[in-house]
């Protein structure tokens, strides 16, 4: 039995020793995808989310009161400055007016006749054939003569501005908003409920925010005109403008400062009150070392990269992420122009690995 065992216990240790002898398959090749390192034109921008308001705003109100005879616009349409847009009544202001002007046409005789009577008394009182008090009083019936004129022309001045005041024009160029009156509606005199709000949107305004640690590279480019693109949240085309405002004061509460960007709107794709994702590009590097942003890998000793060498294999190099913009990285560190670096498949590498390429970026 012993001897059996024996021969057993051989055969184990020989066919463990073989085993070893075989050598163990190579690992098969990790799929990747790969990007170039490249020196590029890179901007430096400040991302914030913004809100669209109208360069001004204006609610119009009835200066005087009446019905309204006419509507001269429709609601949502593009008005011009000056441009019609109610007539209230017109005919008690013109009777106002007619009334005013023949007052004024009579006061204008009665002190040109009062003038005339205090030079005649002049001269009479000089030859002492009138006295004194009459002269007095005819000096005194010249002057009030002249007060009466002069109030007849200040109320001639207020029929006539509140004739014109019967025809509402538009203040602003801009586009109008919701149409409170119809015509045949009695409006009052600086009522508190506007007859409609017109915004000007060409151009138009973009309010923003951004943290108050970059309010020192703002200032020193203050200068220049600033580009601001803003972006509807929801999708849509982008519209390029310029900072315009920048305010005076931080916001304690939030440690941000608030600034405004001037877009010209020609196409009208910035709405007042929309929220828009706003980006203030401050400079442009335009030799930063870049690699694809997903490209760069986190670990314990910091930020690297896996580089293919030319007998495809992965290996990593260290590099320091200065800034991101957009899809990519711009990065210092071991890395060169040229080379390329895998932006997909890094969780299956390792030092040396074999790589087999599935696609380029």
């Amino acid at each position: 039995m012993s001897r059996f065992f024996a021969r057993v216990l051989a055969g184990v240790v020989l066919g463990l020793a073989a085993c070893k002898e075989e050598a163990l398959p190579p690992p098969p090749p990790v799929p990747v995808t790969l990007a170039a390192v490249e020196r590029q034109a890179v901007p430096f921008e400040l991302l914030a989310t913004g809100t669209v308001e109208p360069l001004q705003a204006v609610s119009v109100q009835p200066q005087v009161s009446g019905p309204i005879v006419r509507v001269a616009f429709r609601e949502g349409q593009d008005v011009e400055k000056g441009q019609v847009l109610f007539q209230i009544d017109p005919r008690p202001f013109q009777a106002a007016l007619s009334r005013a002007e023949a007052i004024l046409e009579r006061d204008k005789a009665q002190e040109a006749n009062a003038r005339q009577e205090a030079s005649r008394y002049s001269e009479l009182a000089g030859q002492e054939y009138v006295t004194a008090q009459q002269y007095d009083q005819s000096r005194t019936a010249a002057a009030a003569a002249a007060a009466t004129l002069a109030a007849s022309q200040a109320e001639l001045a207020e029929a006539r501005l509140n004739l014109q005041y019967a025809t509402i024009r538009a203040p602003i160029a801009g586009r109008t908003g919701s149409l409170r009156v119809r015509e045949g509606n009695l409006v009052r005199a600086n009522e508190a409920t506007p007859l409609v709000t017109i915004n000007q949107i060409r151009p138009i305004l973009v309010r923003f925010a951004v943290p108050a640690a970059n309010l020192s590279l703002i200032q020193e480019r203050r200068a220049e005109k600033l580009v601001v693109r803003a972006e509807p949240v929801g999708g849509g085309k982008a519209s390029e403008g310029t900072m315009s405002f920048l305010d005076n004061a931080v916001d304690t509460t939030t440690g941000t400062i608030m600034l405004k960007g001037s877009f010209p709107n020609q196409n009208g794709a910035l709405w007042p009150g929309e929220f828009v994702n706003v980006r203030l590009r401050l400079y442009v590097d335009q030799d930063a070392l870049t690699v694809p942003a997903r490209a760069v890998v986190t670990g314990q000793q910091g930020s690297y990269v896996f580089v293919v060498q030319q007998d495809s294999t992965a290996t990593t190099r260290q590099v320091k992420v200065v800034r991101q913009a957009g899809d990519l990285a711009v990065v210092s560190g071991e890395i060169e122009p040229g080379q390329q670096v895998v932006t997909d498949g890094q969780l299956r590498l390792r030092q040396g690995s074999k790589v087999q390429v599935k696609g380029a970026t």
